[in-house]
């Protein structure tokens, strides 16, 4: 049996490449963790007092509630409109023109700085919308695209003879989408709502274009504590979003596998 030998600079390139993605978030993990007033790492100190003192601020609280509403609503918005336009695209992709597909990932290829001054302009001055409701709507339209792109890979694989089939047997269209064509795209449905909500709760282009007196989300509250503070107390909240994250991706690996989301 022969075996292969690993070349050291490809040892040494891995592993540089590791700690290029790793490093980062072991400074804000030790950033947050240390006992100064003040950013710096490694830690002076250990402790817990940044994490407490997320929830001591009021802002904080607001925002952290806030931004996790905004990012559910707006996902689901998305879905609700992604799915059925994803399924248009592939079920009819020779009848609908080549254009329609461009329309769904235009709010990806205008920059995020002029998608939020367009809405700014547009809902909040023009006709007076409501601040949550600019809010909602644009984390919607920023998080559409990725709803539409990633299901819409799912559904390349699907045989769309299996839900003639069903229909041709008596099935109801609306019965056989729900019951045929959406459990066989399920993993690409989940994978879109996770994209899409860690993007809409991360986002800081179109919601400072888009928050108010009263009512901003977790990473404007965030830039607007750095102006005053510099304290290791956005560093906490950073490590709070990677829990966040990493936690998601645990109930989908204990739910489902995250082999799943790879079929």
């Amino acid at each position: 049996m022969m075996t292969h030998k690993i070349h050291p600079l490809l040892i040494a390139g891995t592993v540089l490449v590791f700690m290029f993605l790793v490093g980062p978030l072991i400074i804000v993990l030790g950033a947050a963790l240390s006992d100064t007033t003040y950013l710096t790492f490694p830690p002076q100190g250990l402790s817990l007092r940044w994490f407490e003192n997320i929830f001591q601020i009021d802002a904080f609280r607001r925002t952290i509630v806030t931004s996790l509403q905004i990012a559910f609503l707006s996902t689901m918005i998305a879905l609700v409109i992604g799915i059925p336009a994803a399924y248009a695209l592939n079920r009819h992709r020779i009848q609908l023109p080549g254009w329609l597909s461009t329309l769904f990932i235009l709010p990806v290829l205008v920059p995020e700085l002029v998608l939020g001054f367009s809405l700014l302009k547009n809902l909040a001055v023009q006709f007076n919308s409501p601040i949550y409701i600019s809010l909602l709507f644009g984390h919607s339209l920023l998080v559409l695209p990725y709803v539409v792109r990633v299901i819409s890979a799912s559904l390349a694989s699907f045989d769309f003879s299996i839900e003639e089939a069903a229909i041709s047997l008596g099935s109801p269209p609306l019965k056989t989408f729900f019951t045929i064509l959406l459990p066989n795209v399920r993993s690409g449905v989940i994978a879109a709502f996770i994209l899409a909500f860690i993007t809409s709760i991360n986002d800081v282009s179109i919601s400072i274009f888009l928050t108010g007196p009263g009512l901003s989300t977790l990473p404007i509250q965030l830039l607007a504590h750095m102006e005053q503070f510099f304290d290791p107390t956005v560093a906490s909240v950073s490590v709070l979003l990677m829990i966040l994250t990493v936690a998601v991706m645990a109930i989908v690996e204990r739910t489902l596998g995250l082999t799943f989301l790879a079929k």
